[in-house]
């Protein structure tokens, strides 16, 4: 496993010169090390050890792992200042977790109450993912999301709280020039349909002889907005997920 941690910054860190600068300067691989005995410990039962190992590995390397957290083998924790993960979380084989990332609780709920990442997930610096939800393999989740619920795999997620904005998202990357902006894209979807219906009520205002009760069969066209009815029924409820 340790093996495999190392090939893995190789393989997605550019910076990464040889396995002396990995070893002393890379704080998410020092954290990993740490909780790799940690959890040894905590799984066999011995008390206070491996919360006291932890507290130094957040102490020396600002990533604060719960002994009782799941790590898989090759995940990155790239720069790792402000990294939270919970008791309860599980992490898949091969994530990359960047720095401010929380994988936390929203209460006081006992059993298992952290998120449960698939394999190959990439979660962006200061994302937040909270409660026991999953998320799927090989999802995206953009930087600054709040992610609240679960996540079917090949997704992108972003904003807050988090929505997909992309399916079938198989690139090994998040391209975050290339995230959609959904609030972006409601807003404007709202602001065609206000206008479509001031031209409509513009055309009903040259015609004041016309009342409501003096229509009879006429009809006055309506604008079409099938789509931004979708567009905005997704977004209010979370678009998908």
């Amino acid at each position: 496993m340790l093996l495999t941690d190392l090939r893995t910054i190789f393989e997605r860190d550019p910076a990464a010169r040889n396995w002396i600068e990995v070893l002393f300067c890379y704080p998410g691989f020092q954290a990993l090390l740490f909780h790799r005995v940690a959890h040894w410990l905590y799984k066999i039962g011995i008390p206070f050890l491996p919360r006291f190992i932890s507290h130094i590995s957040r102490f020396l390397t600002g990533v604060e792992i719960h002994p009782g957290a799941l790590i898989g083998k090759g995940v990155f924790i790239d720069h790792g200042m402000g990294v939270v993960i919970g008791e309860t979380a599980i992490v898949g084989d091969y994530a990359l977790i960047y720095q401010g990332v929380t994988l936390g609780g929203t209460g006081k709920e006992s059993g298992k109450r952290h998120p449960t990442l698939g394999s190959h997930v990439v979660v962006g610096a200061g994302a937040k993912v909270l409660g026991n939800i999953q998320i799927g393999d090989r999802v995206r989740i953009g930087a600054g999301s709040v992610v609240l619920r679960d996540v079917p795999s090949n997704t992108t997620v972003v904003g807050i709280p988090g929505r997909v904005t992309r399916h079938n998202n198989l690139s090994g990357n998040l391209d975050h020039d290339k995230v959609r902006d959904v609030e972006a894209e409601v807003i404007r979807a709202l602001f065609e349909r206000v206008k479509a219906l001031e031209k409509q009520l513009d055309e009903l205002e040259d015609r004041p002889s016309l009342l409501p009760n003096e229509l009879g069969d006429e009809q006055i066209d309506k604008p079409k907005c099938n789509n931004s009815d979708g567009m905005i029924e997704d977004f209010l409820d979370g678009a998908g997920i």
